[in-house]
């Protein structure tokens, strides 16, 4: 599944027509992020990052009647601490239209998560106002990691940095990142397994903001996270099955 996920995108890349000199000149002129990182560090409990996906390729179509402006204030009055949005096309049903409108909507940073291969994804993650984007160190070699990376810092986004495996998180590291995302689900294969958070955890120093994704549901799983030290927990699907998103946050977060 990952393979044709991202032979679709470099395809679409390929064609796309985003003009990065017409985007340069208005990132150069744009104000500071909201910053992700210190709106996750702001409490001592570990803060939620609610997800806008309209569909999945392992559970295909979540929210028919997706109101992006409407889930988006449902999750900041509930407390969440920030938004992704998936923005991928051909398997999550995303576009960069989402991220326009949840930019425009919301007050919390806005973290940005698609397949990203290159520097004009960047530079349209920032144009489009993304406070954050999303690399997958599984799907870049370590050259192309710190050139997006770098990029990304030096036109003022912040950057997550995601792994899965050791050896995933011994490259993330050499790049000194801010933050590092542990990703439960396993792309390759999309299975689950909140143990990957409990074996990675421990081996990343302190001082970096670790966020734990995928397979949280519930309120003991919440409360695992914060046990293990984590910072915030990424959760997607669950809100979006849900048929209250706000009452799904409270539970998450004991309130």
């Amino acid at each position: 599944m990952l393979d044709r996920i991202l032979s679709l995108k470099r395809k679409e890349l390929e064609t796309n027509g985003f003009d990065i000199e017409k985007a340069r000149a208005k990132v150069l002129e744009m104000g500071p992020v909201r910053s992700l990182k210190q709106s996750l560090t702001e409490e001592k409990e570990v803060s939620l990052i609610a997800e806008i996906k309209r569909s999945s390729p392992s559970k295909g179509l979540l929210s028919p009647n997706l109101e992006v402006r409407k889930l988006a204030r449902t999750y900041e009055k509930a407390g969440a601490k920030a938004i992704s949005v998936l923005t991928e096309r051909n398997f999550f049903g995303g576009t960069t239209g989402d991220l326009k409108m949840l930019k425009c909507c919301t007050v919390l940073p806005v973290l940005r998560k698609d397949f990203i291969l290159q520097e004009s994804q960047v530079w349209e993650s920032r144009f489009f106002g993304a406070d954050c984007i999303l690399l997958i160190v599984g799907i870049l070699n370590p050259e192309s990691l710190l050139g997006l990376y770098s990029l990304a810092r030096k036109i003022g986004l912040e950057v997550l940095v995601e792994v899965h495996t050791e050896p995933e998180l011994e490259t993330a590291l050499k790049i000194n990142p801010e933050m590092i995302g542990i990703n439960n689900r396993d792309l390759k294969s999309f299975t689950l397994d909140l143990k990957v958070t409990r074996r990675l955890r421990p081996i990343i120093p302190e001082g970096i903001v670790c966020i734990s994704e995928s397979d949280i549901k519930t309120r003991d799983d919440v409360l695992m996270m914060q046990e293990l030290g984590m910072d915030a927990c990424l959760i997607g699907e669950t809100l979006m099955k849900s048929p209250d998103p706000y009452l799904e946050i409270q539970k998450l977060l004991g309130k």
